[in-house]
């Protein structure tokens, strides 16, 4: 008798894979398909829809054949955030790039549009600071590109990932985003739980060209024949991939936290309060809505693992982040060294995108294994900083769970505790995201038993540094951050409120 399980596909920026989660919460199969990220420009970050539809068509195939005595029941996701895609509601084909959620082309824009008024009207509806990584600015400019091209507004769609993959994966049927990935694009109104008109205007986004909004463990209609994809699964569960880590961490409560590591991280924690954290520079975001919604306080750096991977390119080393690592743990210390991967600016918790990647402390003495030992303390130091920013909000944090790439290095992890001066819990599996998100679709068919009998093993790395060479450390960081970025940094160092 075949075994039901939750197919999961879990779209991120530098692949896509598909696993297969039983009703007890265990990965049974898996699979993935690379998709490129393209440059075409300084601070620039695009990907080819199509390019990620046929990696999601790889990864299930390729995951299906590992698991002929399994039979999928449903399908669900999770994805990248804060990428925006346009598409033709006819064809459901892509009619422009993908624009990441990295890039800061539209930096110009939100800085015209960033009034005092109108950043504190986007503060207080969306949670959100007013930045290029939300997608209002890019979604703009996306559809302005594609309707100045000659397209029928009346079939044009803007909208997250998820939403281009659930209407692909529903043969055009249904266009919808999940609450988490709306919460995510400076238009969606956390109070109300809806598309906020207002700020569709104030942004350019017509209100006609965006998908409907469902609850994260909704309807998000039926697979239809054709390719990989099997035929008559419901969709069951759509979450932002931080969302769906979040709660792949079991994190329900305030004060228990997660980061995951990917090409950038985001550090998330429950709050019980959906209004903004007055004098900080954390957002607040939905963690996700089911039958009720559930707040968080977030904070997301632009650079973590594309730290490692470009600073190893530069040190000439042959795998990229891994090698890095690596080369990292052979130093006792970084030697003064700071780099700061300020490579399209810096987000939470300092907010300037004028920041410019510096390495600050060489001296003659100074090795490779120095530089890789700073590129990896420069993960933690990112991570602490908007860990440090949400107690100051108001918000205790007790531990982090950890999830991603980084997290199944134990190095790295030790560094992370050492610096944040919190124990690191680090999963069992490093897939939350789609564990996460197939939890959330399980419970919410009423099979949640099975999942509270396999609980999550973790192992658990406690701060080793003293305390003193810890406060030492991150007053170094400080320093490079000061000689990385300009008034807006130093203004956060000093506790001041941003203008």
């Amino acid at each position: 008798m075949a075994v039901p399980a939750y197919l999961a596909l879990d779209e991120g920026t530098t692949n896509t894979k598909a696993l297969l989660v039983d009703l007890t919460g265990r990965v049974v199969a898996a699979a993935s398909a690379a998709v490129e990220l393209v440059n075409p420009a300084p601070a620039h970050f695009e990907q080819d829809a199509e390019q990620i539809w046929s990696a999601t068509e790889q990864a299930i195939t390729r995951c299906l054949a590992q698991a002929v005595d399994v039979e999928p029941v449903a399908l669900v996701i999770s994805n990248q955030r804060e990428s925006v895609v346009a598409w033709s509601r006819a064809t459901g084909r892509a009619l422009g790039p993908v624009v990441g959620w990295q890039d800061g082309r539209t930096a110009e824009s939100c800085a015209r549009i960033a009034t005092p008024e109108t950043s504190a009207l986007v503060a207080a509806r969306t949670g959100l600071h007013l930045d290029p990584m939300y997608s209002a600015t890019k979604m703009a400019w996306l559809y302005s590109s594609v309707i100045d091209g000659g397209h029928d507004p009346a079939d044009v769609v803007v909208g997250t990932v998820d939403a281009f993959l659930v209407s692909r994966l529903t043969g055009g049927a249904t266009v919808r985003c999940d609450a988490t990935n709306a919460s995510r694009t400076l238009l969606y109104n956390l109070h109300d739980l809806a598309w906020d008109e207002e700020l569709c205007d104030l942004f350019g986004v017509p209100l006609a060209a965006l998908p409907e909004v469902e609850r994260s463990d909704g309807d998000f209609g039926v697979t239809v024949a054709g390719g990989a994809v099997p035929a008559g699964l419901p969709v069951a569960g759509v979450l932002g991939d931080s969302h769906a880590a979040l709660y792949g961490q079991e994190c329900h409560r305030p004060g228990l936290g997660k980061v995951t590591y990917g090409t950038g991280s985001s550090v998330m924690v429950p709050t019980p309060r959906s209004a903004p954290a007055h004098g900080t520079t954390v957002d607040t975001t939905l963690a996700w809505l089911s039958d009720k919604p559930l707040y968080a306080r977030e904070g997301n750096v632009l650079a973590t693992g594309a730290a490692l991977e470009t600073m190893g390119s530069i040190l000439g080393l042959p795998s990229g982040g891994s090698a890095l690592a690596a080369l990292a743990a052979s130093a006792d210390s970084s030697g003064g060294v700071q780099v700061v991967p300020a490579f399209s600016g810096l987000a939470a918790p300092h907010w300037d995108r004028s920041a410019v990647g510096v390495v600050t402390g060489v001296r003659r003495d100074t090795g490779a294994a120095h530089v890789a030992r700073a590129t990896v303390e420069s993960m933690a130091h990112q991570v602490s900083d908007i860990v440090e920013e949400i107690e100051r909000s108001g918000d205790a944090v007790e531990a982090l769970r950890a999830d991603g790439g980084a997290s199944v290095n134990p190095f790295v992890m030790q560094v992370q505790a050492d610096l944040i001066g919190k124990p690191v819990h680090v999963a069992g599996t490093a897939e939350l995201s789609a564990v996460g998100v197939a939890k959330l679709a399980i419970r919410a068919a009423g099979g949640g038993a099975g999942l509270d009998a396999n609980p999550t093993s973790y192992t658990v790395y406690e701060p080793q540094l003293p305390a003193d060479r810890r406060i030492e450390a991150r007053a170094q960081w400080r320093e490079a951050l000061d000689r990385s970025g300009g008034r807006a940094v130093r203004r956060a160092h000093r506790g001041e409120e941003y203008a």
